[in-house]
């Protein structure tokens, strides 16, 4: 993710997410130290154009070595899997990634192609590990619902699942975040540090102010909700520590926003228009809505082209 507007550059977070309420299989299995949670809700992706040109633009790259991956043990993703949630958190100063995957797919059916193949697992305690393409690797958690990742990663979350390191539930703030969007058709929450990131590749040339670099710390986390039912519809919340932090930091975001028409096309400029910010008691909210045939036009714009590389 580059620069400028705060929205595309959170949308590019999200990759391509139409999420639904985290299940209890995928919590047992997060490390407590997460750093963003995303979810893919297939079903509703196919329901709508719009979502689906998005897909196309900015298919996150983990997620198109995911598909391969489960297309090389039989799964077909446009018609096996129902929910996709990806959660980045950080080891040892390093930042890895997990996944579980829930859908109509069968773990008996897909360990009996192993078994014809005369592929065996790996055994880590009582879970049973398994080979995929590109590097990675799955454990069933259920009948319908397989994690997946790198062996260290997998070997993380089920270190978590098992009792033996802190799972999501003990991060209170990334959880009470989480109380507040996964009721909503798209949600995403990313903590303390990769706000401030985020934030500060949203902001552009307005970062290197002053203020910004005053306020930066008082930022706690972020949250946002996504759906395509009419249009494009998109609520960004950025939970800081005040609410002078917060009423400073929606200036901020104004003046970059200002500072990015000068330079927008056509296309752009509408877009930043639909975009309104406002500060909330010790939250930012952010809000845009625009019409499918907008929001597609964007796809192919300047802008969206420069905040997802």
């Amino acid at each position: 993710m580059n620069r400028v507007k705060v929205l595309l550059s959170v949308l590019i977070l999200a990759g391509s997410a139409w999420a639904l309420p985290l299940g209890s299989s995928a919590r047992t299995v997060i490390p407590s130290d997460v750093q963003q949670i995303i979810s893919v809700d297939y079903r509703s992706m196919k329901n709508s154009n719009t979502a689906m040109a998005l897909k196309t633009q900015v298919l996150p790259e983990n997620l198109k070595q995911f598909e391969a991956a489960l297309k090389g043990v039989g799964i077909d993703p446009e018609k096996d899997v129902d929910q996709l949630t990806f959660a980045s958190y950080r080891m040892k100063q390093n930042v890895r990634v997990m996944g579980v995957a829930q859908g109509e797919f069968s773990a008996k059916a897909v360990i009996n192609k192993m078994r014809l193949r005369k592929i065996k697992p790996v055994k880590y305690r009582t879970a049973d590990i398994y080979p995929m393409s590109n590097g990675m690797e799955m454990v069933f958690l259920e009948e319908d619902t397989m994690l997946f990742g790198d062996h260290t990663a997998l070997k993380d979350a089920l270190d978590a699942r098992d009792g033996y390191t802190t799972t999501l539930d003990s991060n209170s703030q990334i959880v009470d975040m989480i109380g507040s969007v996964d009721s909503g058709t798209v949600w995403s929450v990313l903590d303390q540090q990769g706000t401030q990131n985020m934030m500060r590749s949203a902001l552009g040339d307005a970062s290197k102010l002053g203020d910004y670099e005053t306020v930066k710390k008082r930022l706690l986390g972020s949250r946002y909700t996504m759906n395509f039912n009419s249009g494009v519809n998109f609520d960004l919340d950025v939970v800081t520590s005040d609410t002078v932090t917060a009423s400073t930091l929606s200036t901020l975001v104004q003046a970059g926003m200002l500072y990015r028409k000068m330079s927008a096309s056509a296309t752009e400029k509408v877009a930043l228009e639909n975009v309104t910010v406002n500060s909330d008691s010790s939250n930012i909210q952010f809000h845009f809505k625009t019409d499918d045939k907008q929001f597609q036009a964007l796809l192919h714009s300047d802008l969206f082209a420069a905040v997802s590389k």
